[in-house]
């Protein structure tokens, strides 16, 4: 079965649209550390620099949890998401949580 592309925008507003709300969306990931990399990346931090192994982790994490809030929207009916944000943290020393969160809405019929 597709999925249809849920629509996901961190304005209130979409131009040219009017929605009811459904309500609040979230979609999680939580990812460790990989020690051999952990490892090289501490060496890194007594240098400077990008710690490139990190970052790839947080862009996977990110695409990761948009595509969950993506899911999640679709299974309550939704058209589109508005006012979508990230928010991250640290568990412990060594996992990362990265969460997708925003305001599902279905689109309604303009009868003018």
């Amino acid at each position: 079965m597709a999925h249809r592309e849920i629509l996901v925008t961190t304005t209130e507003n979409i131009p040219g649209k009017k929605y009811e709300i459904i309500g609040e969306v979230f979609g999680l990931t939580t990812q460790s550390k990989n020690l051999v990399k952990d490892f090289g990346a501490s060496l890194k931090s007594m240098v400077g620099g990008e710690i490139h192994s990190y970052t790839k982790m947080l862009e996977d994490s990110r695409s990761q949890a948009l595509s969950r809030l993506r899911k999640s929207a679709e299974d309550e009916g939704a058209d589109a998401i508005v006012m979508m944000r990230f928010d991250s943290g640290s568990i412990g020393g060594d996992m990362q949580s990265v969460v997708a969160y925003g305001t599902a809405v279905r689109f309604i019929a303009d009868n003018e």
